[in-house]
């Protein structure tokens, strides 16, 4: 039997790929042999359970059980939450409504729009009427005045309490103040906060150009010969590492560990073909011959003896009838649709039953 029909790697594999292959592969094949059989045992051992008992007792017992289940628990929740507002709403609320509705109306019609319509015209009409013709000559003669003294009064009091003492204070304490405050503020900045900012500014360049420059300056070179002469020269050696050790050790445990699993499979599908065979050679086949050469013949012998019997009491019941009644039975027409000796004709008169064995013979 092949084993591995895959072309060999390229040719830079060597001798130490292949002392390392040989003693992979054999224990791959004895670690992963063992694994793919109790795997495909655990498989189709699974699929039995799941056909021949899990699918019909979710089919046959859970399935009925949770539909029973969700039927009763709708009908109480039905009869819980549902039917009494429904009750409730279509019996109680319903006519209650319908009836004060029918009250109001009535109320409103007989009684509450025609009080209404004699208190507008008798009452509240003519005293708004007045009440108007009062409020227009006040409003002339009386409160349009008033209400111009006020306001002027009004207009004094408010300029003296909360205009004219602010515009004093702004014009005569707050702008001398303030310019004075602008001048004061002008003079130091010119003759102290200037000549400070300009001595600082210098000192921060002086820094920047003899302290941190040269400083970082001799980090940026650190950083690139650290780089340059550490990193990198030890990132290569292990990048070249892990590519040795993926290209000589890891793909070819992998490309072995891949063709121990396919031997296994083809081995555990020879070992399945083979269990077929014998049970179809020690099982299958002397049963199909037992049921073909001596079942089936005696089913046959049952059958035709079962038919001659049959046929033999059909006769002899025939007979006892006619000697004690003295006329032939008549048949039902199921009797008739299935008698061999019977004709098409209406008048006529139905043959013997006459068995096919007979007949034959």
């Amino acid at each position: 039997m092949e084993t591995d029909k895959r072309p060999p790697a390229g040719g830079g594999d060597g001798c130490l790929v292949g002392v390392i292959r040989v003693p992979v592969k054999v224990v791959a094949v004895l670690v992963v042999l063992p694994v793919r059989v109790v795997w495909e045992l655990l498989v189709a051992g699974g699929r039995a359970v799941h056909r021949h008992v899990l699918r019909p007792l979710y089919v046959h017992v859970l399935e009925p059980l949770l539909r029973a289940l969700g039927w009763l628990l709708t009908a109480l929740f039905k009869l819980v939450f549902v039917w009494p507002w429904v009750g409730l709403w279509r019996y109680v609320i319903v006519p209650v409504g319908q009836g004060l509705t029918w009250v109001w109306r009535g109320l409103y019609g007989q009684v509450l729009a025609p009080a209404g319509r004699f208190l507008t015209v008798r009452l509240l009409r003519p005293l708004g009427e007045a009440l108007a013709w009062v409020g227009r000559g006040g409003m002339r003669y009386l409160l349009a005045p008033l209400a111009k003294g006020v306001g002027w009064i009004g207009w004094a009091l408010g300029m003296t309490l909360f205009v004219w003492p602010w515009v004093g204070l702004w014009r005569y304490v707050l702008a001398p103040v303030g310019r004075g405050i602008v001048w004061l503020a002008a003079v130091f900045h010119r003759y102290v906060l200037r000549p400070v900012g300009l001595g600082l500014v210098w000192l921060a360049v002086a820094v920047f150009r003899y302290l941190l420059r040269p400083v970082g300056l001799g980090f940026v070179w650190l950083a690139v010969a650290g780089y340059r002469y550490l990193l990198r020269p030890v990132g290569l050696g292990v990048a070249w590492l892990a590519v040795a050790l993926y290209r000589y050790v890891l793909a070819p445990v992998g490309q072995v560990l891949v063709w121990a699993w396919h031997v296994a499979g083809r081995i555990v599908g020879a070992l399945w073909r083979g269990l077929k065979w014998v049970g179809w050679v020690l099982v299958g086949w002397p049963a199909s011959r037992v049921y073909r050469h001596v079942l089936t013949p005696v089913g046959h012998a049952v059958r035709e003896v079962w038919r001659s019997g049959r046929a033999a009491v059909r006769e002899a019941r025939a007979t006892v009838r006619r000697a004690l009644f003295g006329a032939p039975p008549v048949e039902p027409s199921r009797s008739r649709a299935r008698t061999l000796g019977s004709t098409t004709a209406a008048h006529a008169a139905p043959a013997d039953e006459i068995s096919l064995p007979r007949r034959q013979g």
